[in-house]
């Protein structure tokens, strides 16, 4: 099948009206092979059109970032104190226990309940991993091998995603990830936290989850 034919203009609108729409962060490779399937376009030309598609947004109050999933639009971060009013009602609060937990899942990962408790000298409540697996921040990646085969957590792409970061190297310290932890709100366009799966919290001192 022929390939179509498209000015920039054309392609840098059909690439930003896709990541528009779409619900999660587009690779290169979707763009590239879903989006854009029917165009003669090299990973070189596509990576140029959305950096030049970056910079249009640079001076507005959304723009287009690359996260470790993909590309999304989100709005810039000194606009939070007022875009974070639109989920007032919906953003819940984690606990320090939970936010304790997946610092230290982030930075030694991959890593063991038993030896998060170690760290934190008490019980990690089965509620708050079973919350951050739920929130696609943490995943079993493996198990010890030692007696009772422990498993072992790593967090995920969408925990990168919802810090807005491209990978692990891009971690601040510990103490200051928790503080932007306990207080991050939702940079993206869409409402992800109406996805939060919302729960009781009926286990021990580390119940995590609690909503005004």
């Amino acid at each position: 099948m022929a390939k179509k034919k498209a000015s920039d203009t054309q392609l840098k609108q059909i690439i930003e009206a896709a990541i528009f729409v779409s619900d999660t962060p587009l690779s290169l490779e979707k763009l590239q092979t879903v989006i854009l399937q029917e165009f003669n376009l090299g990973s070189r030309k596509l990576k140029s059109l959305l950096n030049s598609l970056t910079l249009d947004y640079a001076a507005k109050g959304i723009h287009l970032v690359e996260v470790a999933s993909g590309y999304r639009f989100q709005s810039d971060d000194s606009l939070s104190p007022w875009v974070s009013r639109l989920w007032q009602e919906q953003v819940p609060k984690y606990s320090r226990a939970l936010l304790e937990t997946l610092s230290l899942v982030a930075y030694r990962q991959p890593i063991t309940r038993g030896e998060i408790e170690d760290v934190r000298g008490v019980s990690v409540s089965s509620h708050i991993m079973k919350t951050l697996v739920e929130r696609d921040w943490v995943k079993v990646v493996g198990h010890k091998e030692v007696p009772g085969r422990p498993a072992l957590y790593a967090t995920t792409k969408g925990f990168l995603d919802y810090f807005s970061l491209n990978s692990l190297d891009e971690l601040p310290s510990m103490g200051l990830f928790e503080q932007q932890a306990q207080h991050a709100s939702n940079p993206i366009i869409e409402p992800v936290e109406s996805q939060v799966k919302s729960g009781s919290a009926n286990e021990t001192q580390d119940e995590e989850l609690t909503n005004e």
